[in-house]
């Protein structure tokens, strides 16, 4: 299993021979509803597009997993496996194979990995968007991804998981409280699914935050703290820091396929 890390929450995921483009923000800036004064993000480095893509993989509708001017460059006859949030945004820019995945439903993508949606984060009183398990079939290995830091307990039907990209830190509003939720969550999810190696996402890349929103947004935490937390309650987990737009591989020990 191969990893690239593109800032945010954007990754390029290779697993059972197959590359999976994950929550996409490659190309412009980052805001919500055009509202630059209120939340801006921008990139030290630019990220170009991967090539040979077999799948974007969208958790969530929000322009910060569905970005809409990345979606607009990528090639819209690539294969989207989105939340039904996330399948009205890659639908009206035109792309021509979009399976939608409502929680516990799956996909097979290629006779290779098998993607199956979870209950992720809430948005509203009444959206419940995405998480995903990622699984080769030849071996068995699976991943974990969510971006928000809000895990079901139903994941631990799919224990033990490999790999796991959460928040490993936590992004708080005075007033509001955390809006991702890293630090307990993470450690819990930890102690539900037993992997070998865990990476933080969504608070971290080459990236520099403007606007009215991050005066107010403060971080609670640090990786180094995580892993503190993680050998105080005698969870063997490497925790990996990758480095932006750097492709490097994961050493993982095979575990017995469940018969």
């Amino acid at each position: 299993m191969h990893l690239t890390y593109l800032d945010s929450n954007s990754w390029l995921i290779e697993i059972g021979e197959q590359r999976v483009l994950l929550d996409p923000w490659l190309v412009d800036s980052l805001t919500f509803g055009n509202l630059d004064w209120f939340f801006k993000g921008s990139r030290t480095l630019q990220r170009s597009i991967p090539e040979n893509i077999d799948l974007i993989l969208l958790s969530q509708g929000l322009e910060d997993h569905a970005h809409p001017p990345t979606l607009k460059q990528l090639n819209h006859n690539i294969q989207v496996v989105a939340s039904p949030n996330a399948a009205k945004v890659v639908h009206q820019l035109g792309y021509t194979q979009i399976t939608t995945l409502s929680h516990d439903q799956s996909f097979i993508l290629n006779n290779s990995v098998e993607i199956k949606a979870t209950p992720g984060s809430p948005i509203g009183p009444t959206l419940v968007e995405n998480g995903y398990l990622l699984k080769e079939l030849e071996t068995g290995l699976t991943l974990y991804y969510e971006p928000h830091g809000y895990h079901s307990p139903s994941l631990k039907e799919a224990a033990p998981v490999d790999v796991i990209i959460i928040p490993l830190v936590d992004l708080a509003l005075p007033l509001v409280g955390s809006i991702i939720r890293g630090r307990k969550n993470a450690l819990e999810v930890a102690k539900l699914l037993q992997p070998q190696v865990m990476l933080p996402t969504a608070a971290g890349g080459d990236v520099i935050f403007e606007g009215l929103l991050t005066k107010f947004l403060r971080q609670e935490g640090s990786v180094e703290e995580f892993r503190s937390l993680l050998e105080n309650n005698n969870l063997a987990v490497q925790v990996i820091e990758p480095l932006p737009g750097e492709r490097f591989e994961l050493q993982l020990k095979k575990r017995a396929l469940a018969t």
